[in-house]
C-alpha cells in the first residue's frame, strides 16, 4: 500500500519512516509526488490542523495519507507556543537555529523548565475516512543544545523527558520512538495499520 507522509518536514519524515519501518508500506511524500501546494492551518487544535493537512494531501494525491500536527506547550509561557510553536518567536520563515536560539534566549528568563510535547496524527485511508492519534510526552527545557538534531526538530536538543537525563535527539533510535510524543502517536498509528493491512490481506486472500 501507497501511503503518503504529509509534511517536508525532513526530521518528521525520518521519524515516521523508522516507526512504520517493517510494514508492507510503500512511503511518499509531497515531494515524491510534485506537490509544493500547502493548507492553510487555521485549526484551533493540534487535531483539527492534523486532519486538515491530512484530507488536504489525500485530495490532491488520491492515496492514504498521514499528517502530524505537532507543538510544545510551556508551563512559563502560558497562551503562547502551542499550535503556534513552529510560527512563534522567531517566525515560521526562520531557519532552525534562528527559532531555537530566539527560544533558549526567551527561556533564560524562566525559572520554571516545565513543558509538555504533544502530538496529534491523522490517517485518511483510500476512502476518505479518517481516524486519529495522539501522543503526549512531558519534560524540561535545558538551558542549551544539549545534542545535535534532526532538520525541522531544534526543540528535540533541548528538551529532557521526565525520568530520562538526556534529552530526545540523544537517546537511540528505539528509545526516542518510544518515549516521545511523535513516537507514542506513530506506535498507535501503526498498531491501526497492521490491522487494516491484514484485513486486506486476508480480503484478498
Amino acid at each position: 500500500m501507497k501511503l503518503l507522509l504529509a509534511t517536508s518536514n525532513k526530521g518528521k519524515i525520518i521519524e515516521m519512516s523508522e516507526v512504520l519501518a517493517g510494514l508492507p508500506l510503500l512511503l511518499q511524500t509531497p515531494a515524491d509526488l510534485s506537490i509544493t501546494d500547502q493548507p492553510h492551518e487555521h485549526g484551533e487544535t493540534y487535531r483539527d490542523n492534523a486532519i486538515i493537512k491530512a484530507t488536504y494531501y489525500h485530495e490532491l494525491s488520491k492515496l492514504p495519507t498521514v499528517a502530524d500536527d505537532s507543538g510544545i506547550v510551556v508551563e512559563a509561557l502560558q497562551n503562547e507556543l502551542g499550535v503556534q510553536t513552529r510560527r512563534w518567536g522567531a517566525g515560521a520563515d526562520a531557519t532552525d537555529e534562528e527559532w531555537i536560539r530566539v527560544f533558549l534566549e526567551r527561556m533564560k528568563k524562566e525559572e520554571n523548565k516545565k513543558a509538555r510535547f504533544i502530538c496529534s496524527l491523522a490517517f485518511t485511508d483510500e476512502n476518505g475516512e479518517i481516524a486519529c492519534f495522539e501522543g503526549v510526552c512531558d519534560g524540561v527545557i535545558t538551558q542549551t543544545l544539549e545534542a545535535e538534531y534532526l532538520p525541522g526538530l531544534p526543540i528535540s536538543a533541548c528538551f529532557k523527558p521526565d525520568g530520562f537525563d538526556c534529552v530526545y535527539s540523544a537517546m537511540s533510535i528505539d528509545q526516542k520512538n518510544s518515549t516521545s510524543h511523535r513516537g507514542r502517536a506513530l506506535k498507535k498509528m501503526r498498531e491501526f495499520l497492521e490491522g487494516k493491512l491484514w484485513s486486506l490481506g486476508n480480503d484478498h486472500a
